[in-house]
């Protein structure tokens, strides 16, 4: 029988009233007894180097970080790239009222984990983040951004409901084709720059890439 995680969890971005790590810090004083521990991170937005100062903050008092949950999935990326489980927060059920219920929109970001291969081919009304490699044979088709935590050599085509703001993102961004909108592009031939992420844009009607920002971009 594992036993039980011990349970961290921040305060909402809105009540927060330090960093992360200093609230991990304040629930560390009631000195748990060493176990696994779980991170609630709330909607509060961690990097990769908060996330691994946490867990490393937690392994010093006997408290292994195993699982991260998030109520909004961007969170979860750093959680994914440190080997962690994760979980997304279902969102809040609706109010109850006489009046009919509004249609559903459609899902902001959608995610999948593991990596696509020859023959498959991932398709989502909004954005996508894939957590994993797309290989070559694959596709991914999004009508906003298509976002790829790992290589991306298969095709990947963003904004295909005609989206000219939608952009493609990647660790390693060396596909064999590129589609934004009705723009198509072939993928770049050289070598990735070191210690970067690139992304593909629309600039003048034109496919371009460059390196990527350092946050993990928040265009829906």
């Amino acid at each position: 029988m594992q036993p039980p995680l011990h349970r961290f969890v921040l305060a909402p971005l809105a009540e927060a009233r330090g960093s992360a790590l200093e609230e991990v810090q304040q629930q560390l004083e009631v000195e748990p007894s060493p176990g696994p521990a779980l991170l609630d991170c709330a909607d509060r937005p961690l990097t990769l180097p908060e996330l691994r100062t946490i867990a490393a903050t937690l392994g010093q008092a006997g408290l292994p970080l195993r699982r991260l949950e998030a109520s909004e999935p961007l969170s979860l990326v750093p959680a994914a790239a440190l080997g962690l489980e994760t979980a997304l927060h279902p969102p809040p059920a609706p109010e109850a009222s006489g009046a009919p219920a509004a249609p559903a929109d459609p899902p902001r970001l959608s995610i999948h984990r593991g990596t696509l291969r020859a023959g498959d081919h991932l398709q989502v009304e909004g954005s996508v983040l894939v957590l994993g490699d797309v290989n070559p044979g694959a596709r991914v088709t999004a009508g906003g951004d298509v976002r790829v935590w790992g290589r991306l050599r298969g095709v990947a085509h963003a904004g295909s409901q005609g989206d000219n703001g939608a952009r493609i993102v990647a660790l390693q961004l060396r596909p064999l084709q590129l589609r934004i909108a009705s723009a198509v592009a072939r993928g770049p031939e050289d070598l990735p720059p070191v210690g970067f992420c690139e992304e593909a844009l629309l600039e003048n009607g034109a496919i371009a890439i460059r390196p990527a920002d350092p946050q993990w971009p928040a265009h829906p």
